[in-house]
């Protein structure tokens, strides 16, 4: 088979691969669309301690159970498939509890188990046993159906901030989790939505999402239009999705009263320290989190979401381009001209 193999840093290859063998106890997958997370490009380009060269990396994936396992239960040959990224172990207190994005091993399709960036991957044991491998209907498209994963990831973030009926929310940041939680936070209940977004193009993109507010953090002054729009006493809930410290301290200073801020943007590793005044939260009553990765629980959720085009994806969903061109893939995702790039291993 073909597979994009990342033989060093910042080097990712089309290389011809035996196709992985199955045992007993896996499936084999048949990728059919797999988009491009940021975190495989700073694997790409910066290494990752789970990831050792040379590997296949990507996550974000969906495809067609083709071979499995004489004791093989969860999936069977013709399964239409997503496949998340966060892999829990099984045995800890945090992956027993349902909370498998903490594990301290931390295992990952993409990581330490050989990722989608080919044209069939293998579902080992662990990952059929404890991970997020859920089948979705033929309504539903593989491209779709492979950002399940980001959604997962938003749909963890919304939960932490505990976001229900009646809460205004702002979202700074619009790229392709921003824009899914606007839809999210409409279905959990908030009933006034602010989204805050710099560049002109992503902006016209969230826009589509029909969110009640719209700031452009070039032009307008983020935390007094947040107050303005709010009457006064700041968004119930903040999630930073988007890698900008500056948006962390942005989010803090104008959240309300006993509201919540989610940090779900993470910042690079040359990024300057937060300014954080703590009296702001001691007399704000208010709550600071972070959220990274989901559980299979979560993913599932996200995938009857999309089924039900409760969360939409298409308008996100900017570029295709076939396994053969794997690198322009990557540039176009680098250069930031689009939002969702799905790479689809089947294409000639």
């Amino acid at each position: 088979m073909q597979a994009a193999v990342l033989e060093s840093l910042g080097n990712l290859k089309l290389r011809d691969v035996p196709i992985p063998e199955i045992d007993d106890d896996s499936a084999l997958l048949r990728v059919e669309a797999v988009s491009i997370c940021g975190s495989d490009v700073r694997i790409m380009r910066h290494g990752n301690p789970r990831v050792v060269l040379p590997a296949i990396i990507g996550h974000e994936t969906a495809g067609t159970v083709v071979k499995a396992g004489k004791n093989v239960s969860r999936v069977k040959v013709g399964d239409r498939v997503a496949i998340g990224a966060d892999v829990p172990c099984g045995q800890c207190d945090w992956c027993r509890n349902g909370m498998g994005n903490n594990c301290a091993i931390n295992y990952a399709i993409g990581y330490q188990i050989p990722g989608s960036f080919a044209e069939y991957m293998k579902l080992p044991r662990l990952v059929l046993d404890e991970g997020p491998v859920t089948p979705f209907s033929e309504g539903l498209s593989f491209e779709r159906a492979a950002l399940a994963e980001p959604l997962a990831c938003a749909i963890n973030g919304l939960e932490l901030v505990n976001l229900s009926l009646g809460k205004s929310i702002a979202i700074i940041g619009l790229g392709p989790i921003g824009c899914m939680m606007i839809d999210l936070a409409r279905i959990m209940g908030a009933t006034q939505v602010i989204a805050v977004q710099r560049s002109a193009k992503r902006m016209e993109i969230g826009r589509s999402y029909g969110a009640d507010a719209y700031i452009s953090s070039d032009t307008e002054d983020v935390v007094s239009r947040c107050r303005e729009l709010t009457g006064g006493k700041g968004p119930d809930v903040i999630m930073t999705t988007c890698g900008s410290v500056e948006a962390h301290e942005q989010a803090i200073e104008m959240v309300a009263q006993r509201g919540y801020v989610n940090l779900f943007g993470g910042l690079g590793k040359d990024a300057r320290a937060m300014s954080l005044f703590s009296n702001t939260v001691h007399y704000k009553e208010c709550f600071v989190t972070g959220s990274h990765g989901s559980t299979p629980r979560q993913h599932a959720l996200a995938v009857k979401l999309l089924e039900k085009d409760l969360v939409r994806v298409a308008p996100i969903i900017t570029h295709h381009f076939p396994l053969s061109e794997i690198v322009a893939a990557f540039d176009t995702m680098e250069s930031r001209k689009g939002m969702k790039i799905v790479v689809e291993p089947q294409r000639g």
